[in-house]
C-alpha cells in the first residue's frame, strides 16, 4: 500500500470522521438521534478552550530566535487566507455574508490531521533527498499560531458586513465579537497556556490536550451532531454542488501558492514551506465549526462542512500534499 493510500485509509477511519458520518447516516435514515442543545453548547466551549490552551502552551515552548520570520509569515497567512476565501465565496460564489464568512473561517484556520499527514509525507521525502535541509522542529507551534487568527478575521468580516453591522456602530460590533465567548475562549486560552508553565500544563493536559482521550471523545460527539445538522440541510445545497467542489479544490491551491512564496521568503526550508503551504491549504473541522456555530448561527453547515470534510480534506491528502512539496521546491530556486 502506498503512502497516499495508507493516509487516506487512516483518515477515513479516524473516529472523528466516522462520528460525522454516523450523524449524517442517522439523519438519512430518519433516526430520532439528537444531542441536547445545552450539552452540544457545553462541548463547543470545552473544545474552544482546549484549543486555546494547547496553542498557548506550544507557543511558549518554541525557540523565539528562530521563530521571528516564520511567525510573521504565519500571521500574514492567518489574515490573508480568510480574506481571500471570503472574497471568492461572496464575489464569485455569490453566497450570503454569513455563509461566506463561515467558509472563510474554516479555510483561514488549519486541519491538524492534514498537518500531521503533510509532516509525515515531507519527512519521508527528505530521507531520499539528502540535498535538502531537514524539517524544522517548531512547525507544530505554527499550527497553534495559525489556528485562531483566521477564525477571528473571518468572524469579524461576517459580523461587520452583516445587516446588523449597519444597525450598530463599528465599535459596538467589534466589542461584541472580541468579547464573545468564541474569541474570549480562544485568545484567553492561548494567554493562559503561554503563562501557566510546563508543570501546570502537565497537570491539566489529560483533560485539555487535543491529543488526549477526553478531547477526542468529546470531539466525536461534537462531529456526530454536526453530521446530523449537515445532512438535514443538504437539500439546500444540491444545486450548489459544482460550486462547492470547484472552490473546495481551487481555494487550497490558491492559499498554498501564497504560503509557499511567503514561507520561502521567511527562511523556511523546502520541507517547512511545503508543510506551511499544506496548513494554509487545509480547512479546519475542529476549531472552526464551534466558533462559527456560536458566532454565525445562521450560516449553513452543509456548505462549510461539505467543503472542508468531503472535498478539501481528501483532495489535500491524495493530491495536495505532493503538489505543495513540488511547488515549494520550485519556489526555493527563485528565492536562492
Amino acid at each position: 500500500m502506498s503512502y497516499n493510500e495508507a493516509a487516506v485509509l487512516t483518515n477515513l477511519l479516524n473516529p472523528a470522521t466516522l462520528s460525522f458520518c454516523l450523524g449524517a447516516t442517522a439523519r438519512f435514515v430518519r433516526s430520532e438521534l439528537s444531542i441536547p442543545r445545552d450539552i452540544y453548547s457545553g462541548i463547543s466551549l470545552f473544545l474552544l478552550f482546549s484549543i486555546g490552551l494547547k496553542g498557548g502552551h506550544e507557543l511558549a515552548a518554541a525557540p523565539l530566535d528562530s521563530l521571528v520570520g516564520p511567525v510573521i509569515a504565519t500571521v500574514m497567512l492567518g489574515v490573508l487566507t480568510p480574506v481571500i476565501a471570503y472574497g471568492v465565496m461572496r464575489g464569485m460564489g455569490r453566497l450570503s455574508v454569513s455563509d461566506s464568512a463561515a467558509i472563510a473561517a474554516h479555510y483561514g484556520s488549519v486541519s491538524v490531521v492534514t498537518f500531521i499527514a503533510a509532516q509525515s509525507f515531507v519527512s519521508e521525502m527528505l530521507v531520499s533527498r539528502p540535498d535538502l535541509p531537514r524539517l524544522e522542529g517548531y512547525l507544530p507551534s505554527l499550527v497553534a499560531l495559525l489556528e485562531s487568527p483566521g477564525i477571528i478575521v473571518a468572524l469579524l468580516l461576517g459580523v461587520l458586513l452583516q445587516k446588523r453591522a449597519g444597525e450598530k456602530n463599528t465599535k459596538a460590533v467589534l466589542h461584541e465579537v472580541i468579547t464573545g465567548r468564541t474569541m474570549f475562549l480562544l485568545v484567553g486560552g492561548m494567554v493562559l497556556g503561554c503563562v501557566m508553565g510546563e508543570q501546570n500544563w502537565k497537570s491539566i493536559a489529560p483533560c485539555f490536550d487535543p491529543a488526549g482521550g477526553v478531547f477526542r471523545g468529546l470531539l466525536c460527539l461534537f462531529l456526530l451532531e454536526m453530521g446530523i445538522s449537515t445532512a438535514s440541510r443538504l437539500s439546500e445545497v444540491r444545486g450548489s454542488a459544482p460550486l462547492l467542489i470547484g472552490f473546495g479544490i481551487a481555494l487550497p491551491i490558491v492559499n498554498a501558492t501564497f504560503a509557499v512564496l511567503i514561507g520561502a521568503f521567511s527562511g523556511l526550508s523546502v520541507g517547512g514551506a511545503a508543510v506551511l503551504a499544506t496548513m494554509a491549504a487545509s480547512a479546519s473541522y475542529i476549531a472552526a465549526p464551534p466558533a462559527v456555530r456560536a458566532t454565525l448561527p445562521d450560516a449553513n453547515p452543509a456548505y462549510y462542512l461539505t467543503m472542508a470534510l468531503a472535498i478539501t480534506f481528501p483532495f489535500n491528502i491524495v493530491v495536495g500534499i505532493p503538489l505543495y512539496f513540488y511547488m515549494s521546491e520550485v519556489a526555493s530556486t527563485f528565492v536562492s
